[in-house]
C-alpha cells in the first residue's frame, strides 16, 4: 500500500529542487527526482512500521517522480502558454505559431521529465529504502 502523505511530498521536493537546479546549475537537474524519492521511501509510514523490500520503495520513488514530472510539465506549458497570449494580443498570426509550439514542446517536456522523473524517483525510492534499513541495525560494541 502507497503512502500518498509521502508520495505528495516527495513530489512537491522532486518539483522545488529540479526546477530550482535546473535554474542554478543545470547539470544538477536530476538530483530532484532522486532525492523527492528517498525522502517519499524514508518518510513512508509504511516504512517505520515493518521493513519493506527494495521494489516497493522503488514503486513509492517512481510514483512520486512521474507525479513531479507532471506538474512539471504543467507549469512548463501554463508559464509558455501565457507568454503565448500575451504575444497573440500584440501579433495575432505570431500567437498562433506560438500556441502551437507551446503546445508540442510543452507536451514533449512532460513526456521527457516523467520518464525521466520516474527512472530517477525509483532509483531514489531505493535508495531511502536502503538508508532505512541500515539504519535500524543495531551494533553491539563490547
Amino acid at each position: 500500500m502507497t503512502d500518498w502523505k509521502s508520495v505528495g511530498i516527495g513530489s512537491l521536493v522532486n518539483v522545488v529542487l529540479t526546477i530550482l537546479l535546473g535554474v542554478i546549475m543545470f547539470p544538477l537537474f536530476f538530483m530532484g527526482p532522486v532525492i523527492g524519492g528517498l525522502l517519499t521511501t524514508y518518510f513512508s509510514e509504511e516504512n517505520l512500521v515493518n521493513r519493506r523490500n527494495s521494489t516497493a520503495g522503488a514503486a513509492d520513488g517512481a510514483l512520486s517522480g512521474v507525479i513531479g514530472g507532471l506538474i512539471i510539465g504543467l507549469i512548463f506549458i501554463l508559464g509558455f502558454g501565457a507568454i503565448s497570449a500575451i504575444i497573440g494580443l500584440v501579433f495575432t498570426q505570431i500567437g498562433a505559431v506560438f500556441g502551437t509550439i507551446t503546445l508540442i514542446t510543452g507536451m514533449f517536456i512532460t513526456l521527457i521529465s516523467v520518464l525521466i522523473g520516474g527512472v530517477l524517483g525509483a532509483i531514489g525510492g531505493v535508495i531511502g529504502v536502503s538508508i532505512r534499513e541500515k539504519e535500524s541495525i543495531q551494533v553491539k560494541v563490547n
